[in-house]
This record gives C-alpha cells, structure tokens and sequence, in this order.
C-alpha cells in the first residue's frame, strides 16, 4: 500500500488496532448473540446474522471482496454455509468484478452495474478498489472495515438485524484519510443480492399530489429500474420503498423480499438485473447532481437501509415493516402512545383565525369526544394569505390580541390539548424574515429565485439558518403550552445553491441541509419532551424512515375524499404502519372530486388510521353532531387496535375494485376488527362473503356491530377458525356505504 507519508505511520496504527478487533470480533459475537435473539455469528471470514424467521450471511473472498452467500428464511444454527469464493469470470467483456455478488463496491477495476460508492480525487483518478479490513461486533452491530487499495478510504459497513422481525439496517460510514480533499459523487448505504431466478415482480409505490402511493408492478428483467427523488425531500411521485415477490407469491402467501431507505432528501434505489442475470437493489443518496466535498480527516454517514424478506406474502411483508416501525424507527418506540382524536381549524377558517372563532371551534369539537385541538395557518405574522408572513413566527397581534394564552387555556378547559401549525423551512418574500436576510434561501447567484406557493425554501445547511428555526420553535414552545406541532413542508426544491460557501462545497447542501432537519426536530424533542409532531408535505411528500424517527405521526394526502383515501390508505399500508396514518373525516361534497358521501362512510374509512376531523364544525346538524360522538367513541375502544395491532388487507381497492376491506388484530389476538366498504351495488349482487385471517383458530370470539347490518342468522359467538374459514356476510347495497364490526375473544 502506498500512503502519504503525513499519514503512513498514523494509518498503521489504525490497522494495528483493527487487526486486534479482528482477533477478538468471535468472542464478542458470541457474547452479543446470548444476550439477545439477534444473533451474530463470526466464523473465519463468514459473518451471519440470524433474528426472528431470516437469516442473512455474507463473507470475505480469496480477492478481499465482501460476498453475498444468503439472505433467505432462517437456517439452523449448524447448517454450513458456502465458502465465499468468487465466480470465474465468463468473458473477457464483462470481466471478474462484474459476476461477483459483492455487498459494496467501489467504481473501479471495470465495474459496470450500479456501484455503491465513487469518489474522484484532486489528482483526476477515479478509481477505487475496496477490500476487507477488519470486523468487529458491539451492541449487537456488525462493523465491517473496508480501504482502498492503494488510498486511504476507509469504509465502515454496519449491519444490524432486528430481533423481531428479521429486518437488518446497513449504513455505510465513509472517511478521508487522505492528506487532500476527495469529492463523493455517489454515495450508497449498501446493495441488496437476491438468489439468481427468472421470476421475480417488483412492486413499488407512485403517485403525485392528492394521488399518493398507487401501486404498480413490473417483471424484473435485464437493465435498471429507478426509483427516485431529485427533489431535495422525500417526494410524493416514489416512496423509498421496494417489494420483490416471486412470481407466484400473492398478499397471503409467498417469498418477497422488500425494504425502504430512512432519508428524506433526494434518494435513490436502485433494481438492477445485470448481464450475468444477478438481482441488486442499491440505495442511498441519489447521484444526481451529488458531490460532497470529503476534507482531510471529514467523514460522511450513508442514509440507513432497512430490508427484510418474508415466505408470508406481501401482507406478511407489510406487517414486519410495521412492526418494525413501532417498535424500533418512532420516537417512541418501542411502546408509542396511542395517537388522540384530533381536530384541526384549517376547512372551517383556513386563514381567517381568531381567538374567538378557534374557540367557538374548540367548544364544537370537545362535545364529540375530541382530544387535541389544533389551529392550523394564518396565526402569525402578517398571514392572511399564502403570500405572505411565512418566516415571522410571533403572534399576530390583531388575530390573539393577548397571545395564544387564552385560546390554549379554553382547550385545556375542555379536556384537549393544543396543537399548532408551522412551515419551519419556508420563507414568502413578504415577510420581515425575507427582508432582513434574502441571502438565507437556496439560491443561485444572479439567477431567477422561483417561487413555489408563494416561497422559497430556506437553506437549513447554514448554521445561523438553522439556529433561526431552532430559536424561534424553542421560544414558541417554551412561552405557550403546545403539545403538538403540525409541521408543514409545502414545496419541493429549486436553484439548490449554496452561494456562502466554495463552489466545490456548495452541493454538501443536500446532505447537510437534511441532517440539521433531524437536527432540530432532535433538540426540539429533548427540550420539550411532551411535544409531539407531525411530518406534513402538501400530504405525503414527506414520509420516510429518516423523518419517522422525529415525528410521531405523518399526513398521507391533502386528499381527503372517503373513497379516494381507501386506495391511498392501501398503498400507504404496504410501507408503513397504520398507526402513523392521519385520516380526517372532512365535510361532503368533498372539495377534490365534489362527490357526496354520508358521514358514517367518512368516519370509517378514516378509522382506519389515526382519527382526525377537519370538517367545519360549525355546519353540521345537530344529528351528524350524535354521530360523530357515537363514532368517536367506537373508536377510542377500538383505537389500540386499528394502531398498533396486525393490518390483513382482505380485499384490496386496488384496479377500481367496487369492494374494499380491511382487518386489524390485535398482538393478542384478543381482539380485532373489520372494515368493509361498497363503492357501488353491481346488478344486485350481495357483497362478497369476508374470511377474516390472523385470529386463533381454538378461542370463542363474540361479534359486534359497530356500524352497518351483518347478514340473518349470523352467530353472536363463534371460534377463530369459523370466522377464519366460514367468514362473515354483511350487507350493504347502494353506493358509499361501509361497515365496521368489532370481534372479542371471551
């Protein structure tokens, strides 16, 4: 190895210390894998790691390459596993490194396929090469240290299996060691090798503004598919999301691997087939536009990746996605807190607020059983519309003549507690903010600032950006006593320049502008506690793994229509946790497709998730009022469920289907319960017979309506496996109409 002579005597120590974690890395996965159901087995150069119903085995090869042996259902604890050698190569077009199936690659010695890491050097070369270093095990994290073969770049994988559900999160941790500057054009948490086949389907979710998460398909074949966000955040047109199924795999049944990538800038994933016919998914920042200036000594933290496989299908994949969201990813994990009935003011005043009038709302809303009040837009500043005031985060004095002081002590009165708005990460031009600091926006020196709903994105990669929004959150929530915050994120990214800084430093903007995101959001919550938070972009632009572990709830889709939330519900569940899915029952006709449906259709299919209301209190009868109480109520017994229990989505309202239902029980199987929608009656044929799924087979479980009719002669009190196998009939005729019904076991 060739080194810099500064750093020769410096890096020989550092492999002095590796070579010692090396010899004891046996002895601490042991220790680590008796202390835990996670296991982490060390033997010679094979590492595996075993949890739950998976185990995933990689090792080090005869050239020094990381190789992928197995990622499958979980095996024996004595079953031998392959020798990691490389494969010959099959002609001297492709060459060696393109058949082997390695877990990260640097672009260099002729690879072809996706590479997980490419950096170029002050010199021009470009060229690099990684090989084992060392490994070493602690808290149950596999580190596994990779270098060039002739630089000083360090790459530190670590791998990490969850006990619960056999989901592993891999990270890659990058260091310049070098006495120069490097700049990091492509950066990958890791790369994912599935068994060589011809029949594997991925599945993946899409959409737009108020059309989030539809599901598409399509066969896994030679080239790539990309799925991706240029946007500077997550983005609502891909989900780093993936599911590949066997061919012959369904929502019940099945192998399919899947996974989803925990950043919420501009990302990347990568499904490759490549010309020897070897799957790869590769995910991490998206290379477009990317390069982040590596100083001597600097260091750069990959996004995690979390992927799992499951024989179970793709409602068994879901669930451990859920399960794992619960209880390792949110914030209060493992054990969250059941999400309140909230309300927010936005339909009923949108920016015309005032302390009597959110009041007068309040009141409303507590006499149905409402726990959070939130005030929406329009209480600061000069906020009267959107083109104004964002940026000026005081009270307007005209709207809260005394502060926000009585309006929350009015809520509190009522038994809630009070949530508020705010869009941290924006600016209007006409604000004192904008006036006093134009240079504090993503901007390209002389040219066009583009406006997006009337503003611009700040540049949160500046410190004093991002003490601004720190101080202004923390001097809110310290002077009124605010236990939610709907944050707000209502534009994607243009002119994502950095002018302040050196042009070979200005594109570290979209790394370093999302970590002091998590930054804030991880001070706000360590100085207040309580506070909770919801991640909302013009609906689902923002749901990811990196921002669900500051946020304790997410916002879908501004799309609050019944029946178009059933299909957005149904994509939105293949990724994440009901539990996190805000769902507001909102006035009729809707605003987005002007469409009447009854109150109690609304209700339902926003029970599926987190419980909102957003309609305008104010108009309704005093008969929707009744209603909403008895709803309301169902829900509070059934919440625990529908949240943290189970999702079996029994028929899928994918493809215009006229017939919609969903099932939720709970880890105990002590309880359950079914949500069954008709969009429209089809020449007066019945709904079709539900077979409920998950329960135990051998209890008594006592049935009960919460909503709608259940066929003549239906048991009150029948097993698991009579519901599991006969099922049950409800009926329903007409167009909107919805069931919910309860199961207990006695």
């Amino acid at each position: 190895m060739k080194f810099p002579k500064a750093y020769a005597r410096r890096y020989l120590a550092i492999l002095g210390v590796m070579v010692l974690a090396a010899c004891g890395a046996m002895e601490d996965a042991r220790a680590a894998a008796s202390d835990s159901a996670a296991h982490i087995d060390v033997s010679g150069h094979v590492f595996r790691l075993d949890a739950a119903k998976v185990t995933y085995a990689f090792g080090v090869n005869e050239k020094g390459q990381l190789q992928s042996i197995y990622w499958g259902p979980r095996l024996a604890s004595g079953d031998p596993l392959p020798t990691p050698v490389a494969p010959p190569g099959r002609d001297a077009i492709d060459g060696v490194v393109n058949v082997i199936p390695q877990e990260y690659t640097g672009w260099g010695e002729g690879l072809y396929y996706e590479p997980d890491l490419k950096v170029t050097f002050p010199d021009g070369n470009r060229d690099l090469v990684l090989h084992y270093v060392s490994n070493s095990v602690h808290d149950n994290v596999l580190s596994v240290v990779m270098k060039d073969i002739e630089r000083p770049i360090v790459v530190t994988l670590q791998y990490e299996i969850d006990p619960g559900t056999g989901i592993v999160r891999r990270s890659a941790f990058i260091e310049n060691h070098t006495e120069t500057p490097v700049i990091v054009e492509q950066a990958s948490a890791g790369t994912w090798i599935l068994p060589r086949s011809h029949d594997y389907t991925l599945r993946y979710l899409a959409g737009r503004w108020a059309a989030e998460n539809d599901i598409y398909e399509r066969p896994v074949q030679p080239g790539k598919t990309v799925l991706e966000s240029r946007r500077g955040s997550t983005g609502m047109q891909n989900e780093p999301w993936f599911a590949i199924r066997r061919n012959d795999a369904n929502e019940t049944h099945g192998q399919v691997w899947f996974g989803a990538l925990a950043w919420s800038g501009s990302w990347q994933i990568a499904i490759e087939q490549d010309q020897a016919e070897q799957i790869r998914i590769t995910g991490g920042f998206n290379p477009f536009d990317f390069g982040y200036k590596l100083a001597p000594g600097a260091s750069l933290q990959t996004p995690s990746f979390y992927a799992g496989v499951t024989n179970g299908g793709m409602g068994e994949a879901s669930r451990l996605m859920h399960r794992l969201e619960l209880t390792r990813i949110l914030p209060q994990a493992p054990h969250p807190r059941a999400r309140p009935v909230l309300y927010n003011s936005w339909e009923a005043t949108e920016f015309d607020v005032n302390e009597a009038g959110q009041i007068a709302l309040a009141e409303k809303a507590a006499s149905i059983g409402v726990e959070r009040f939130v005030m929406d837009d329009g209480w600061f500043g000069a906020r009267n519309n959107d083109k104004a005031g964002l940026g000026d985060w005081t009270v307007n004095p005209q709207k809260f003549p005394h502060g926000l002081k009585p309006l929350i002590d009015r809520v509190h009165a009522l038994g809630m507690d009070f949530g508020i708005w705010v869009e941290p990460e924006m600016v209007n031009p006409d604000s004192d903010l904008y006036r006093a600091h134009p240079d504090w926006v993503l901007n390209m020196t002389g040219r066009p600032r583009n406006l997006g709903r009337h503003q611009m994105v700040l540049n949160l990669a500046r410190p004093d950006v991002r003490a601004y929004v720190l101080g202004a959150l923390d001097k809110l929530l310290s002077e009124n006593q605010i236990a939610f915050l709907k944050w707000d994120y209502n534009r994607s990214w243009s002119e994502p320049g950095w002018p302040q800084v050196p042009a070979d430093q200005q594109k570290n903007v979209y790394v370093d502008f999302v970590r002091n995101v998590y930054g804030i959001l991880e001070e706000l919550r360590r100085k207040h506690p309580n506070v909770e938070i919801e991640s909302c972009s013009s609906g689902g632009g923002r749901v990811d793994l990196g921002i669900m572990r500051f946020t304790d709830e997410v916002w879908p889709s501004d799309n609050t229509d019944g029946f178009d939330r059933l299909r957005i519900q149904d994509g939105f569940t293949q990724a994440h946790t009901p539990g996190v899915m805000m769902a507001w029952v909102t006035d009729s006709p809707s605003s987005m497709n002007k469409r009447s449906m009854s109150l109690e259709y609304r209700f339902l299919s926003s029970m599926q998730g987190s419980l909102g209301i957003g309609a305008n209190l104010t108009k309704w009868s005093a008969q929707d009022m009744a209603t909403a109480q008895r709803l309301i109520a169902d829900y509070k017994v059934i919440r625990e469920t529908v949240q943290h229990g189970d999702l079996y989505r029994l028929m899928s309202p994918d493809n215009g289907s006229e017939h919609s239902a969903t099932e939720n029980v709970s880890p105990d199987k002590a309880h359950a319960v079914l949500f069954a929608f008709l969009h429209s009656s089809t020449e007066g044929y019945p709904y079709p017979t539900v077979r409920l799924q998950g329960l135990d087979p051998d209890a008594r479980y006592r049935v009960r309506v919460l909503q709608g009719t259940m066929a003549e002669r239906t048991p009150t009190v029948a097993s698991g496996a009579y519901w599991m196998n006969v099922g049950i009939d409800v009926v329903m005729r007409g167009d909107f109409q919805g069931s919910a019904i309860a199961f207990d076991r006695e």
